[in-house]
């Protein structure tokens, strides 16, 4: 005990300064952490109209505006305390949240690491208060003249701490971080109205409405068609919301949303629920859209394990997946007995008039008066008949493949009469067939299953997948174009409008140059919205959107080499989009001219994304094979 007095000591209590940084590492992430918890604020202050302000994606100015109750002078100073909050007064209250923001470390954390200025009054009030911090230190309080409610402007985040500054990332992918924090408040709220400004321009104008309403406002006006509604109530879980259509699944996520009692979460395990339900409806490497909202009792959850709040506990979580997915399962189920069913639109709409001349017609039923049901029927009932044509025999088997058409063109065998040799068959029977047929000789190939293309060389038979085919043919073809030529393309008798989600419309916006060369010619009308006056040939014109959202999801798809050029990846994706796919039937000229195209290419047996474009069978080894 003695040695341990001696010693000096060495464990002492951090500044409130320091403190407060090391907190805001684990609240305070990026400017989008920011704008999480200014607006979460704005919330639970009863706002029903909330202005969200930007400037160099937050790294300048963010600024939060609400017409909420407001705080009283003394509020105002505490506010900005560690761990200074209104909703809790005991440890019990932690199990009964239903509050956003309760630990009392968001504006602290925020004031040690940026220049903050907050004006906040009351309606009681006559004036308000305005504070000013900078790093954790009080520069001022004075009385202010202002509206009712409260505004927070946050200035240069990460002014005092220049090595969170240098982890930022660029402007436009903290701009995407942004403005999803925003879309988890807004869609959750619909019944609030919000106005989002990215550098003084309007990005996003809400008003108030119902869930669809606002979903709409948010992803665009086309998907008022792709969603399916979620009900269902339980005694432990009460679920609502919406699911995409299957047909809509996209291979990108981003449009995944989980709501528990007003909150934003992520749950991995209850997404797996979801995928279940649209198992073996999207392909394996897509992912369905979802806008889900849970209610439970708050003595069920501990949403208070996680420093951002986006990780809850659930005591039952594994009724809750049950629950869940059944009730996903019920509501695909019902759109695919009544897909066109809309209760939105008026159905009387749909019926077409009678022309007016047309006369009206009773209906009329028919009767056999002389039907008996007990009598027994003589007739031998109807059975399947095959083509009448005499029992093969064994030593003449191959007569069967004569009614062939496909084995009377064969390419490839052997020249006939070559196959001598002990136990060697004729195939007299199999070329000479049909005399209506075209020769062998001048048939050069065949397509397999409408997905292969069977031909043959000197050498060997070849089977050709036209669709890795194709997508080699059309992306050497856009490579070959030289940089800044404006390809032609179809243009379109009356523009087309499109209206993208904000992240495709800013990735359409970085490839805006790129798709004009490609034979596009799209122009930008602001706020997410496009005219499109010519698409590439062989663009279906009637989904000029749809073929551009899925153009930007392969844009966005990860996988999309760093080593590759944007002229190479754009490339790659019209290539995807734009190639003949498997199970499409193709005429002979079509066929000739895709074994001509992928033969010219200059890598022509592989695919853009590396997959094997045909395989070759030597006539050797087939000999060998067949032993002959």
């Amino acid at each position: 005990m003695g040695t341990f007095a001696t010693m000096s000591d060495i464990i002492r209590l951090l500044p409130d300064s320091v403190a407060n940084q090391i907190a805001a590492g684990e609240v305070v992430q990026r400017p989008s952490s920011a704008v999480k918890e200014l607006l979460e604020n704005t919330i639970d202050a009863g706002a029903t109209d909330i202005k969200l302000i930007v400037r160099e994606s937050g790294k300048l100015l963010i600024q939060v505006t609400d017409n909420g109750c407001g705080m009283s002078e003394h509020d105002a100073r505490m506010c900005f305390e560690r761990h200074a909050t209104s909703k809790i007064r005991s440890a019990d209250d932690l199990l009964s949240i239903r509050t956003l923001g309760f630990r009392g470390e968001a504006l602290a954390s925020i004031a040690s690491i940026a220049q903050v200025e907050m004006k906040t009054k009351r309606t009681e009030d006559e004036v308000g208060t305005c504070i000013l911090i900078e790093g954790t230190e009080l520069k001022d309080q004075f009385p202010v003249n202002c509206q009712n409610g409260t505004s927070v402007s946050v200035k240069n985040l990460f002014f005092n701490v220049p090595a969170r500054r240098n982890f930022l990332k660029s402007n436009t992918l903290e701009l995407k971080y942004i403005i999803e924090e925003f879309f988890r408040i807004a869609l959750v709220h619909p019944d609030i109205a919000f106005t989002f400004y990215n550098q003084d321009k309007i990005l996003f104008q809400l008003s108030s409405g119902n869930l669809k309403q606002r979903i709409i406002s948010l992803f665009g006006s086309s998907y008022g068609q792709r969603l399916i509604p979620v009900e269902q109530t339980t005694a432990l879980v009460n679920i609502s919301g919406f699911i995409g259509k299957p047909e809509f699944a996209k291979k990108t996520r981003g449009e995944q949303y989980f709501f528990t009692n007003g909150r934003f979460m992520k749950s991995a395990y209850l997404h797996h629920a979801i995928e279940g339900a649209f198992r073996q409806l999207i392909p394996d490497d897509s992912v369905p859209s979802y806008f889900i909202y849970m209610e439970v009792d708050p003595q069920t959850i501990d949403v208070n394990i996680h420093p951002t709040k986006t990780e809850i506990n659930f005591q039952d979580i594994k009724s809750i997946y049950a629950i869940l997915h059944s009730a996903v399962k019920q509501s695909i189920g019902k759109f695919n007995l009544s897909p066109t069913l809309d209760f939105d639109v008026e159905q009387s709409m749909n019926y077409m008039p009678v022309p007016e001349n047309q006369p009206v017609i009773q209906p009329t039923i028919t009767v056999n008066p002389d039907y008996n049901p007990f009598e027994k029927r003589t007739e031998p009932q109807t059975k399947f008949t095959f083509p009448s044509k005499p029992s093969p025999s064994i030593s003449g088997w191959q007569d069967l493949y004569s009614i062939s058409p496909r084995a009377q063109g064969f390419p490839g065998f052997p020249e006939r009469g070559t196959e001598a040799g002990p136990g060697a068959i004729s195939h007299a029977g199999l070329w000479d067939a049909t005399q209506d047929e075209a020769p062998a000789e001048k048939k050069k190939c065949f397509q397999s299953r409408d997905s292969f293309i069977v031909t043959h060389t000197q050498s060997g038979i070849i089977i050709i997948d036209q669709q890795f085919a194709h997508e080699r043919i059309l992306y050497e073809r856009f490579l070959a174009r030289e940089p800044g030529e404006q390809h032609s393309g179809q243009h379109q008798l009356i523009p087309q409008t499109i209206t993208l989600s904000p992240g495709n419309a800013q990735c359409l916006l970085e490839w805006m140059e790129r798709f004009n060369e490609m034979g596009f010619e799209i122009n930008d009308l602001g706020k997410g919205t496009f005219v499109v006056h010519a698409v590439p040939v062989s663009t279906g014109a009637s989904a000029t959107g749809e073929f551009i959202e899925s153009v930007l999801e392969c844009l966005k798809t990860p996988g999309n080499e760093n080593n590759l050029s944007q002229k190479q990846v754009i490339a790659k994706a019209l290539a995807l989009k734009l190639s003949v796919k498997r199970g499409k039937k193709l005429h002979q000229e079509e066929m000739d001219a895709l074994i001509e195209g992928i033969f010219a290419c200059n890598v022509p047996e592989l695919s853009p994304e590396g997959k094997p474009t045909m395989v070759v069978f030597p006539f050797d080894e087939l000999r060998r094979k067949l032993k002959i």
